[in-house]
């Protein structure tokens, strides 16, 4: 069978582990790709980045505050994205996610990986909430006024790129060094942050819950897969 015939409850899911940033962004676009060929399902990516600036499209140059020699002086990387919203920081111990997907409508997208955020934080005992009612620039999901999870979409022929970023065990300090997300006194936190002294952070058990949770508020059914099956030439046919 095609995909064209595929349960459209199934949602593919892939682990990558640390990707750089470039090399992220290769891939989402071959994915992409073949998702708008219908040559694949609607699919998550789940990695991390090792330590880099991401510039949205709503960027504004002054929001890098210390200068780019500063920050690879740092060993972080720099990288103009064609996602929304600002700039923000990737680094190891941060859940990065990328859903490649169908998208009717913008907003409810970025409402539902809010929704999923939450509930996975939820998971790990944290309460958050999203904050879209008060303006673009609070996208994503909050502990009380502190952010834990930046989102920015790019769609194309009704395709999504791009998607969501939790912070786990991640430094935060890189944040402090820019206007994280376009807002100047915004504080940002993480699960090792939120979490009880006597409870350790784990980015593994998080992505579990993390996939978990996109995959039912989207009401899909989870097919783990690897990056070779997303990325083979043979046919999509049903096992």
């Amino acid at each position: 069978m095609t995909i064209a015939d595929r349960p459209s409850a199934e949602l593919w899911v892939c682990h990558l582990g640390t990707v750089p940033y470039r090399d992220g962004l290769a891939l989402q676009e071959r994915i992409r790709a073949r998702r708008g060929a219908e040559e694949l399902p609607d699919t998550l990516l789940l990695l991390e980045h090792p330590p880099v600036y991401t510039r949205g499209r709503r960027a504004a140059e002054d929001e890098l505050t210390l200068g780019e020699d500063f920050y690879r002086a740092q060993g972080i990387d720099l990288v103009d994205t064609d996602r929304g919203g600002r700039v923000t920081y990737h680094g190891p111990g941060q859940l990065v996610g990328y859903p490649i997907m169908h998208v009717v409508d913008i907003g409810s997208h970025l409402r539902a990986m809010e929704a999923a955020i939450v509930a996975a934080l939820a998971e790990e005992s944290i309460e958050a909430r999203s904050r879209c009612e008060e303006g673009p620039d609070y996208t994503g999901v909050w502990v009380e006024d502190r952010k834990i999870a930046s989102i920015g979409v790019h769609v194309s022929r009704g395709i999504a790129t791009h998607g969501f970023a939790v912070n786990v065990t991640n430094a935060l300090d890189p944040f402090s060094w820019i206007v994280a997300c376009g807002l100047p006194d915004v504080t940002m936190t993480s699960i090792a942050h939120e979490l009880p002294h006597e409870q350790e952070a784990d980015l593994d058990r998080f992505r579990t819950h993390m996939a978990r949770h996109f995959c039912q508020t989207h009401g899909r059914r989870r097919q783990l897969v690897s990056q070779t099956q997303l990325e083979s030439d043979r046919p999509l046919v049903l096992a």
